[in-house]
């Protein structure tokens, strides 16, 4: 039986190391329901690696803690009747699903590393480890392919952290997944080696808010 809530045991002491496991005021956040966005967006500036989201509709950059991204009611389906779909739960449960393939109605999110240079990294890779979820449910990435085959790339109901990886000057569109409604807080932080020096940099530990309505 998949558990409502997940949280990667070493996420909180990284959690307290950052500053971000003590509660804090309620700020006000770019609410942000439509459209294409990069969600996991990154760039290597002035020596630095970041995380951000991009809005296209806009074209702004905001940190990841100043957004709410949603998953309007559309998002709802249910689990296919299909082995290969068990990370979403028994077939006919409800789901809700940021899909890979544009919806109007719907958020239309994707991971970019446009802003990355090829050449930088080794083998132009950059990693992204998600480190911990807290929620309602579990929460998945994954994507389709021609067949609506799919591949996990994150799956907090078989343990975390899990790591996924982009190409520099890559864009892509993957699934969001979520098995309830209600507020996700998941943790992420990109890393890569330089090509030049061998060196391993990393991106603060950055915080996004999914709210998935019912």
């Amino acid at each position: 039986m998949r558990k409502p809530y997940r949280l990667a045991l070493p996420l909180l002491a990284v959690l307290a190391l950052t500053g971000v496991a003590t509660p804090a005021a309620a700020v006000s956040q770019v609410v942000i329901d439509e459209g294409h966005v990069d969600a996991f967006g990154l760039a290597y500036e002035n020596g630095a690696l970041n995380l951000h989201i991009h809005d296209d509709a806009t074209d702004t950059e905001y940190d990841p803690s100043e957004v709410q991204l949603v998953a309007k009611p559309a998002a709802k389906t249910t689990v296919p009747d299909d082995p290969a779909y068990a990370f979403l739960g028994a077939p006919g449960d409800p789901v809700w699903v940021l899909p890979q393939v544009q919806n109007p109605e719907l958020l239309f999110a994707g991971i970019a590393a446009e802003e990355v240079e090829p050449g930088l990294f080794v083998n132009d890779t950059l990693q992204l480890d998600v480190v911990g979820v807290r929620g309602p449910a579990d929460f998945s990435i994954f994507t389709q392919d021609a067949f609506g085959v799919p591949t996990v790339r994150v799956d907090s109901g078989d343990g975390l952290p899990d790591r996924t990886t982009t190409t520099a000057g890559g864009h892509e569109h993957v699934n969001w997944g979520f098995e309830a409604p209600g507020t996700y807080k998941v943790w992420v932080r990109a890393k890569g080696t330089l090509a030049a020096s061998g060196k391993t940099v990393y991106s603060p530990l950055e915080t996004y808010t999914f709210k998935v309505q019912p």
